[in-house]
């Protein structure tokens, strides 16, 4: 019996944090859960990760937040239906020394609404926000993803 994508993208996670983006920035996918609709990571501050005043660098805070929504989606919809990141867009805060966090949550019955909708019209984006928050639970970025989702098309078979 074949593993499910989903089943197989689960073994993985615990590789990705070895992922060299997520590696050299000292991103850590921290939880998971069993549907993938929510994604929790968290990133440390370390001497390669620092900017020039001695706080998180925005590049890794954006890193940290780049693929989690695109990743819920495709996951959810399956291989019928080609997903991507088409624009992002960070505000950041507040500087901050401490550890961070970022939770990325889609709800199943909003996927399952992307599915329908996809299936009705073709292709459509999709907007949405996460929060970076530190260990006091300071706000210290913003980011808005837009998600791209359209159906594949069939190829004839010859």
């Amino acid at each position: 019996m074949s593993l499910s994508l989903k089943q197989k993208w689960r073994k993985r996670f615990k590789k990705i944090n070895w992922y060299p983006p997520f590696w050299a920035s000292g991103i850590k996918i921290k939880e998971v859960d069993e549907e993938i609709t929510r994604i929790v990571v968290e990133m440390k501050l370390r001497w390669y990760n620092v900017n020039m005043v001695g706080t998180h660098f925005g590049g890794s805070l954006y890193a940290m937040c780049d693929p989690h929504f695109m990743f819920i989606i495709m996951m959810n919809l399956g291989g019928d239906y080609i997903v991507w990141d088409k624009a992002a867009k960070i505000d950041f805060i507040k500087a901050t020394k401490k550890t961070v966090t970022a939770i990325f949550e889609i709800p199943m019955d909003e996927i399952m609404k992307i599915k329908k909708e996809i299936d009705e019209v073709g292709k459509k984006t999709y907007w949405y926000k996460a929060q970076v928050i530190d260990e006091d639970g300071l706000l210290i970025a913003e980011v808005d993803k837009e998600i791209y989702v359209r159906k594949k098309k069939k190829t004839p078979k010859t």
